[in-house]
């Protein structure tokens, strides 16, 4: 499966002003609930979970990944490491509106989410946000796991994750490239609705959306 882009830009002066509970969480330290203590999710592709990203430990894999011509030509990330590591850098130095994470199946990494604040991210400005929106981007690294159903599942199970430890957020959120057609299937296999077509200052995309009202209907 084809992978969604990155934020269009890092936390900066760009995104949405922080609310007072959100305040009350940047002190804590926490914008996304623990993601570091989420819990696996078992799918019918094996066990999963999000661990997030270490630089010293992740940077050559997630590098190699940016470099596939399939990701790159999404993502626009190919180059040298140091492109990659401004990338995850910029959210790891961040206030935590957005967690790089290694998705690891049966113990292997194999695919790069990030698990944003979609409320807190300049995609508010292009749709009715609500308080604690929670955003995806992925991206399959195997070529192997692409194209046989893996990245639906992984969806799922994701946005399964986001809405059982994040208690407040009532909608998962993606906006993959309109001209990525295997990204948006995935997510509309995956439980995900089709709400709109938005024009972003660097692509126009599909705004997908899994709703917890919906999730076990769809």
């Amino acid at each position: 499966m084809s992978p969604t882009r990155p934020p269009a830009d890092p936390p900066g002066d760009d995104t949405l002003d922080l609310r007072v509970d959100d305040l009350v969480a940047l002190l804590d330290g926490d914008l996304l609930d623990s993601v570091a203590a989420w819990s696996p999710a078992d799918t019918t592709v094996g066990s999963f979970r999000l661990v997030p990203v270490r630089l010293e430990r992740d940077l050559p894999l997630i590098t190699g990944w940016m470099n596939d011509p399939a990701v790159a030509a999404f993502w626009e990330l190919a180059g040298p490491d140091t492109v990659t590591a401004e990338h995850v850098r910029a959210q790891l130095e961040g206030d935590g509106r957005s967690v790089p994470c290694l998705g690891v199946l049966d113990g292997t990494p194999m695919s790069y989410f990030e698990i944003y604040r979609a409320d807190l991210d300049p995609l508010a400005r292009y749709y009715p946000a609500l308080p604690h929106d929670t955003g995806v981007h992925l991206l399959i690294g195997g070529v192997g796991d692409r194209g046989r159903g893996v990245g639906t599942t992984l969806l799922r199970a994701v946005a399964d994750l986001v809405l059982d430890h994040r208690p407040r957020c009532t909608r998962v959120l993606a906006e993959p490239d309109i001209r990525n057609t295997p990204s948006v299937s995935a997510f509309l296999s995956g439980g995900f609705r089709y709400a709109a077509e938005v024009d972003l200052s660097d692509k126009k995309a599909a705004l997908m959306i899994r709703d917890r009202a919906l999730r076990h209907v769809l």
